[in-house]
């Protein structure tokens, strides 16, 4: 059986040079975004999520990105989710990107704001039918009794909107933007000597600085 402590893995694949990158951070991200819709990356936009509550004790999940604006990164979820009670609680919240197929990590710290509802409710009827009823079904982060409870509030909601043009957006639930305070783009090197770009906000513009790996 292999050791935890063996397992490692050299980087080859890129590099990445600080003279080589975008003066903006969102649009760098959106040339590596790019990149890594090409390579073919299983869940592209997966990202985790970082939050703290108001104890400053942190915690951390998976969410999915869905929007890259010029302002920040744009997901989606139930306000009243543990997450949702802790960002109301203190704002300040981290991303990370992790891409192992072409050895690249992205960094972003900043801080959440609410999107407008109509935003939310336009994201809201893209959805496919069943992620509409879901929404409405998951009281998230609270305790479940058993599955059963679930699934027969999935079915009664179910039956409710089945053959109506639209299933109203809940108003527990709607996005997030993340607007960039600190934003650090990671190559894999040999060696482990890797590649850090910080992009940090200086006087209206983006400065970036090399981070020893």
């Amino acid at each position: 059986m292999t050791k935890i402590a063996d397992i490692r893995r050299d980087y080859m694949r890129h590099s990445l040079d600080e003279n080589h990158t975008i003066d903006n951070p969102i649009d760098q991200f959106r040339s590596w975004f790019a990149e890594v819709l090409q390579a073919q990356v299983m869940e592209p936009n997966a990202m985790t999520l970082a939050t703290v509550d108001s104890e400053n004790k942190p915690s951390a999940r998976i969410v999915l990105l869905k929007g890259i604006e010029d302002a920040g990164f744009v997901f989606y979820t139930n306000y009243e989710s543990r997450k949702g009670h802790e960002l109301l609680a203190n704002p300040n919240a981290a991303l990370v990107f992790f891409w192992p197929e072409l050895e690249r990590q992205v960094r972003i710290e900043g801080t959440v704001e609410k999107v407008s509802e109509s935003d939310s409710y336009e994201y809201f009827k893209s959805r496919p039918f069943e992620s509409r009823i879901g929404a409405w079904a998951s009281h998230q982060s609270t305790v479940l009794e058993n599955r059963e409870v679930l699934e027969q509030r999935y079915a009664e909601l179910v039956e409710q909107y089945s053959g109506t043009a639209e299933i109203p957006l809940p108003p527990f639930w709607g996005g997030y933007i993340l607007q960039p305070s600190h934003v650090e783009f990671w190559q894999g090197r040999p060696g482990r000597l890797h590649d850090r770009i910080l992009y940090t906000p200086i006087e209206g513009s983006w400065q970036r600085t090399r981070l020893s790996p």
